[in-house]
């Protein structure tokens, strides 16, 4: 056997460079400059994305960026972050100071050990997808294709008839377009499924129920299994910590299937298009784009109402479209929200064409629109089982109401469901009935949100009496009890909803 040598590398050489110029990202914690906000200021190496990942990382720990200013011209990333914590307070807590640091200085390092893995193993990789582990208890479930309403429904059911527990799922609606990430496992061995030709079985159902629609031009269905993803799977986390891993991955099917696109007039999609029509009376959202001669830049200012995760999906969808952001500027007024970015495309031309610049624009307004969802949120909260989300969503579609977004999760062994909801015609669902799901709604918890008022919440699971109006108002004749229906009807089929502690 031929004996193979190999050169010796000291395995101090690697971390030269940091011994002697320092760390290649620094990352600061200001609590004493301004009263109000703690200032997070990252001074690294620049690279495409880390941005992103800085950004990502402060999304993930529920914090509100109210200001922010980013330079990373000349190889040098530098870039000032003014946040509080989700209750609107400075960050006092040690760990989550701590935890800041380390996310940041640590994301950079694996970036860079990431990086030089792919160099030396030559790896080919979609660059639209975030890295996937090798570990996972479960089968995470990708489709795209045309929405319409009663579909949510459809593909639960087919989760159902397919033996598929459910575990996790996310889904957004926007200009008639369905993006859904499922996160399933077998219902007997509650194992992930990896058997080739179940899979292709899977697929090729769901395939079949989101194609069947009316509208003739539609063509980007899409159905795709990826085995044992943990990248962004929350279960046991609780609800409402969704990984900002699994929404960049839903901006980039909703991109994927052009839902910046004025949707297609047909009969299945009449009480989505009057849904969006009613938005764009009110919509609030102005992107326009420029050019900086001097430095070859483009400038791209977008104005819209502030809210939480706005800053993520911009940038979001300035990297998924091959966009390298040189210099940025945000700041919120509590109401209204403002940024610039300086930008290049990758190969480091600037926005020439009115075509391109278009679709930048329509791009960030579809990005910045398609998580504001109107109408009702209701939270279910059940012991989980197969088929209890295709009963709740049956009940709502059969009864009028259309699911425009969905976040399920396990949390142990119960089953945590949020469903923003609209009434299938397009109209905002009355709020009369609310009190009736108060009155006979007392053996479930279910939290009714309205999203279009400020913050208008019922505990079903509360004891206190029913408020006494001076004059109750006769309720229409067309409306009706979501509480009576939901009570009769799943309850009929499960018994095992049990309360939220």
């Amino acid at each position: 056997m031929q004996k193979v040598c190999w050169p010796y590398f000291d395995p101090d050489f690697e971390n030269l460079g940091e011994r002697v110029y320092g760390p290649p990202c620094r990352v600061y914690i200001d609590n004493d400059s301004i009263q109000d906000c703690t200032v997070v200021k990252v001074n690294s190496e620049n690279k495409q994305g880390l941005l992103l990942e800085v950004v990502q990382i402060l999304t993930d720990m529920n914090l509100i960026i109210i200001k922010s200013y980013i330079s990373s011209d000349g190889g040098w990333f530098m870039d000032v972050f003014h946040v509080k914590d989700e209750h609107g307070n400075k960050l006092t807590d040690k760990s989550v100071i701590n935890h800041i640091q380390h996310a940041i200085g640590t994301s950079r390092r694996e970036s860079d050990s990431v990086k030089a893995s792919e160099l030396i193993n030559n790896a080919n990789s979609n660059s639209l997808e975030p890295p996937l582990l090798d570990h996972g208890e479960h089968t995470a479930i990708e489709m795209t294709g045309t929405d319409r309403p009663g579909l949510f429904s459809e593909i639960f059911a087919a989760f159902a008839d397919l033996h598929c527990n459910v575990l996790e799922a996310h889904a957004w609606s926007h200009n008639a377009r369905l993006a859904c990430i499922a996160y399933v496992s077998d219902d007997n061995t509650h194992a992930p499924i990896d058997d080739p030709s179940r899979l292709a079985s899977i697929e090729d159902h769901l395939s079949t129920v989101i194609r069947a629609t009316t509208d003739p031009a539609s063509n980007s269905t899409h159905v795709g299994h990826k085995e044992n993803e943990m990248d962004g799977f929350l279960a046991g986390q609780g609800k409402g910590c969704m990984n900002s891993n699994v929404e960049r991955r839903l901006h980039q099917l909703m991109l994927s299937v052009r839902d910046f696109d004025e949707p297609f007039c047909g009969p299945s999609s009449l009480s989505l298009l009057s849904s969006k029509l009613e938005y764009c009376d009110r919509k609030t959202t102005m992107v326009s784009i420029g050019n900086c001669e001097e430095r070859g830049y483009s400038i791209v200012t977008v104005k819209s109402k502030d809210r939480r995760r706005l800053m993520f999906d911009t940038i979001c969808t300035l990297v998924d479209m091959q966009y390298v952001i040189f210099h940025a500027a945000l700041r919120s007024d509590g109401a209204d929200a403002f940024q610039e970015y300086f930008i290049r495309h990758i190969d480091g031309r600037a926005l020439n064409t009115e075509g391109e610049k278009e679709r930048v624009v329509k791009c960030l307004e579809a990005a910045i629109e398609r998580r504001v969802c109107e109408g009702l949120k209701l939270e279910l909260c059940a012991e989980n089982r197969v088929g209890l989300l295709s009963d709740i969503s049956r009940v709502l579609r059969e009864n009028g109401l259309t699911v425009v977004r969905a976040d399920v999760e396990t949390q142990g062994q119960n089953s945590l469901n949020a469903f923003y909801v609209r009434d299938i015609s397009g109209n905002k669902i009355d709020m009369e009935f609310v009190e009736s799901v108060k009155k006979e709604m007392r053996p479930i918890h279910l939290e009714v949100k309205n999203e279009d008022n400020a913050k208008y919440r019922v505990a079903i699971a509360s004891h206190e009496p029913p408020p006494v109006s001076a004059a109750p108002q006769p309720q229409p004749p067309h409306r009706f009890s979501l509480g009576e229906i939901l009570r009769s009807q799943i309850e009929r089929l499960s018994h095992n909803f049990v309360p939220t502690k």
